[in-house]
C-alpha cells in the first residue's frame, strides 16, 4: 500500500477512468473534507452531505469527460458548487441562503484569557458570516473559493467556470463590499 500513498490525483484518475473503483474511492477519501467545506460555505447547510454524495456520484459518471486541464480537486469542487446551486434552485429561494462556517469546537483552555479569546473569535466569525450572507451569490462564491477554500486563481477559474479577468475583478469588488459590510457592522455595534 505505500506505493499507492505516493500516487498523485492524476494517477488515481487514470486508474479510475480505466474502471478501478478503488482508485476513485481513494480520490473521494482524499477530497471529502474540501468538498464538504465547499458545500457548507456555498450554502448547503445541513444538506451538505447529500450534496457531496451526489457530486461524487456525478463525478464518477462524468470521469471520462475529465481532461486534466485543471486539477482534479478544482474539477470536483466545480461539481460540488453546481450541486449546491441545484439545491438552491430546488428550494426556490435565492435570498437568505444558509451559510455556515465549520463549527468552532470549544477549546479546553483553562483560564479566563482563553475563554475571552474564544468568545471574541466566535463573535468575529459570526460577524463575518453575517456579512458574507449579505453579499450577492457570485461575490460570495469567489470569496469562499479564494479565502475559505484557499483555492489558487487557476483553481477558482476552473471551479467557477469564469474567465481569469472576471475572477480577479470580482474578487477585488467582493472584498471591497465585504470590508464595507464589516465596517457597517462594527459601527452599528458601537
Amino acid at each position: 500500500m505505500p506505493s499507492e500513498v505516493a500516487l498523485d490525483d492524476r494517477e488515481f484518475v487514470t486508474r479510475a477512468q480505466a474502471g478501478d473503483l478503488e482508485a476513485y474511492e481513494l480520490l473521494v477519501a482524499r477530497h471529502t473534507a474540501s468538498a464538504y467545506r465547499t458545500a457548507v460555505l456555498l450554502g448547503a447547510g445541513t444538506e451538505a452531505e447529500d450534496v457531496i454524495q451526489e457530486a461524487f456520484v456525478k463525478g464518477y459518471r462524468k470521469l471520462s469527460h475529465y481532461r486534466g486541464d485543471s486539477s482534479f480537486r478544482s474539477w470536483l469542487l466545480a461539481i460540488v458548487a453546481n450541486e449546491t446551486r441545484n439545491l438552491h434552485r430546488s428550494r426556490e429561494r435565492r435570498t437568505g441562503l444558509v451559510l455556515r462556517a465549520a463549527q468552532v469546537a470549544p477549546g479546553s483552555e483553562a483560564g479566563e484569557d482563553g475563554a475571552i479569546g474564544a468568545v471574541l473569535a466566535e463573535e468575529r466569525r459570526s460577524t463575518l458570516v453575517r456579512a458574507l450572507r449579505q453579499l450577492p451569490e457570485r461575490d460570495r462564491e469567489v470569496i469562499v473559493c479564494r479565502y475559505f477554500l484557499d483555492l489558487s486563481e487557476d483553481e477558482t477559474v476552473a471551479m467557477l467556470g469564469w474567465a481569469r479577468g472576471t475572477v480577479k475583478s470580482r474578487t477585488s469588488r467582493a472584498l471591497a463590499k465585504l470590508r464595507g459590510l464589516l465596517d457597517v457592522e462594527e459601527l452599528s455595534r458601537g
